[in-house]
């Protein structure tokens, strides 16, 4: 009985010593995600941890933070719905497809070649403009906006296994796989290439038996996936820019003290920026290899880029009005609002570093 009770004693321990934070905290942010428990390999999981101890250290142990990465509370929907309900899961991080899921109009940040660059995107995605878009998504979801991720770095890369691609003309007679979203079908087929949408596990066999001549995605994700061994030509053309929605239960939230709120958002913006250097570290690192590794690649020049915008963003627009029922103003608004941003950008380095 003696040996029993010092095994049951012990058992206790452990288990309170498995979770320190939950045990003492006031409050517990639950937090899924779908990509790898890892510190190196992608941008969420090193963004999250960071935040997790930010916010441990702004409110003295008070709001525990549980991070769990590798889609192992579910996938990034039911996560989402999840954190909709707030009793289990608090936040939750979800691609732009899922993202439009839940949140319609969310749709128009496929707009083909929406930024010219990082800088861009990034203070558009910091912008009041932005804030306020997402603070619609918040009355209509339930869910409170904390922040967006660069998806695999942002800006797609094309693969292909016929010819490299350069102008819109290059992407003619190519089949090309797509996601099961009907923006990218548009755009890929406006620019006179065929769309053919599959389930991502399926692409390597797609690109083995010729199902598809190419495909898109980051440049660190094509290096990941050594496309090099089964096409011939990258080219990266910045059509998309992937994002990844960072959001938290709003109820869950506004319950907070104030200064827990205050640290919560004071810590998740400095994790997106931390997501925003490790992203692009490996969106280079994988151009840097895919130059190397691919029989020839092209990164597509800011003139050559605005002969696709050209032929890509009308199609968009009439698909995304006519046939999804986006406001036109609202698109409009979003594209004249990017563009704005961008010059400001120039006039402020002009302003602050140039002449």
């Amino acid at each position: 009985m003696r040996f029993v009770k010092i095994l049951l004693i012990a058992l206790l321990m452990m288990t309170f010593a498995a979770f320190p934070a939950f045990a003492e905290a006031d409050y517990e942010m639950v937090i899924g995600h779908h990509f790898p428990i890892d510190l190196e390999n992608n941008e969420v999981h090193p963004a999250l941890i960071r935040f997790q101890e930010l916010v441990d250290l702004y409110t003295d142990g008070n709001v525990a933070v549980e991070v769990h990465g590798g889609a192992t509370l579910g996938s990034e929907v039911e996560v989402t719905e999840e954190a909709q309900a707030g009793i289990t899961v608090q936040s939750s991080v979800l691609s732009s497809g899922a993202m439009s899921s839940f949140y319609e109009p969310y749709q128009i940040m496929t707009t083909p070649f929406l930024f010219p660059d990082y800088l861009t995107a990034w203070a558009f995605f910091d912008s009041d403009w932005f804030a306020d878009f997402m603070y619609d998504m918040r009355e209509a979801t339930g869910l409170r906006y904390l922040g967006t991720f660069d998806d695999g770095g942002g800006f797609v890369a094309f693969t292909n296994d016929v010819r490299l691609i350069r102008t819109p003309e290059d992407l003619e007679g190519i089949v090309i796989r797509v996601e099961e979203n009907p923006a990218h079908i548009t755009i890929i087929e406006a620019m006179g290439a065929s769309a053919v949408p599959l389930e991502w596990g399926e692409v390597p066999t797609a690109l083995e038996t010729g199902i598809a001549d190419g495909q898109f995605n980051a440049p660190g994700l094509n290096a990941a996936m050594e496309f090099w061994e089964l096409v011939d030509y990258s080219t990266w053309s910045k059509h998309i820019f992937n994002t990844l929605t960072w959001v938290v239960n709003d109820d869950w939230f506004t319950d907070l003290p104030e200064e827990y709120q205050d640290a919560i958002l004071r810590a998740s913006r400095e994790a997106v920026a931390v997501s925003r250097g490790v992203s692009t570290q490996l969106t280079l690192r994988g151009w840097e290899e895919s130059e190397e590794r691919f029989v020839d690649t092209h990164d597509l020049t800011p003139e050559e880029q605005e002969r696709f915008r050209e032929v890509t963003r009308p199609a968009f627009e009439e698909w995304i009005v006519e046939d999804f029922g986006i406001d036109e103003d609202l698109l409009h608004d979003l594209w004249e609002t990017v563009d704005r941003i961008n010059e400001e950008l120039t006039d402020e380095y002009r302003r602050k570093y140039g002449y």
